[in-house]
């Protein structure tokens, strides 16, 4: 019978008391399959519903493989990896900065990559009010679907008309030369997006992002947009596409924000597993995993629910956790 989920209050990794839910009986990558797994993950719902919205992932994992997958939730994605690491889980949903850390200290094998809106990865986003200095061309209209919005687009980054995309970078980042001298709002040293991704496009143009631009310190992708849309900094970094954040207080965003460029893309999160785990475990628990959005309208629901995702894929892109990996250390400290 499978065992009852950790009540919300009592789940968090960082507080341990999980050994019960590890599998004791450990196994190895040719052996004999464990009596049970754990599964940890820092869902996106909060509050007292956190095992109701768990449980019918590892019910469905647990009628799968034949055996009690137990769900427990983490208080950060740090803590995943060292639960991973401690043998506490056996198998991680975390992003994409946990799953480098836990192949590179754990030798976790990395087996599925997060899909939101169909991109496993996103890029970075400079913004500006001021096209006729960043801009080649003049800016064009594309349909951000997921907003949905009509929002403005320069330097080829989307097709006049078309669904954008915000893929393919680096595009236009050869104009991130031109913002010496300018102020450029820019998130916490530790967004992806609003920092680090952007900091790498600057210094790769020969800014000296220390003395070169100003540096207008924001909290938040919206407030990197307001920024921008105020006139506060002439160019603002978020994830793409931030603009529909601010859209009911900014009804012309697209007029006062245009992306410009867009820097290498970043890659989303997704699930790493144990070394200790058998192959043929390994396989199933990821065949299971990545059909889990299609079992049924409940599983779509939950998914996106629980942690954000429209679908796991199997093409895994290792080469990009790698590089937001070597992105991550060159902040580290």
């Amino acid at each position: 019978m499978r065992k009852p989920l950790l009540a919300a209050g009592a789940v968090a990794i960082l507080s341990l008391g999980l050994a019960g839910c590890a599998a004791d009986d450990g196994g190895s990558a040719d052996g004999e399959w464990p009596d049970e797994i754990t599964l940890s993950l820092v869902p996106s719902v909060e509050g007292e519903d956190l095992a109701e919205a768990l449980d019918p992932l590892t019910a469905y994992l647990s009628d799968g493989l034949g055996i009690d997958v137990n769900g427990v939730v983490a208080n950060n994605y740090a803590a995943t990896v060292e639960a991973l690491g401690s043998d506490q889980s056996q198998v991680i949903i975390s992003d994409a900065g946990s799953l480098y850390n836990a192949i590179q200290q754990y030798d976790a094998q990395l087996v599925l990559r997060d899909v939101r809106f169909g991109a496993t990865a996103y890029s970075a986003v400079a913004y500006t009010n001021d096209p006729d200095k960043y801009c080649d061309d003049e800016p064009v209209m594309a349909t951000y679907d997921a907003g949905p919005a009509e929002l403005s687009y320069c330097n080829g980054l989307e097709e006049a008309g078309a669904s954008a995309l915000g893929e393919g970078g680096p595009i236009g980042i050869e104009h991130l030369a031109d913002a010496k001298g300018a102020k450029v709002a820019l998130q916490s040293a530790t967004s992806p997006a609003g920092y680090q991704y952007p900091v790498v496009a600057m210094r790769e143009q020969g800014l000296d992002t220390d003395k070169d631009i100003e540096q207008i310190p924001v909290e938040g992708n919206n407030n990197a947009i307001i920024a921008v849309a105020n006139g506060d900094a002439e160019i603002g970094f978020a994830y793409w596409d931030a603009r529909v954040t601010v859209t009911e207080e900014f009804p012309d965003i697209a007029d006062k924000a245009v992306a410009f460029a867009y820097t290498e893309m970043i890659p989303n999160g997704g699930v790493a597993v144990s070394n200790t785990l058998p192959d043929d475990l390994t396989a199933e628990l990821t065949t299971l995993l990545d059909d889990y959005a299609d079992s049924s309208d409940e599983a779509a629901d939950v998914m996106f629910n629980l942690v954000g995702l429209s679908d796991w894929t199997s093409e895994t892109a290792e080469d990009e956790i790698t590089r937001y990996g070597e992105i991550l250390e060159e902040f580290a400290g």
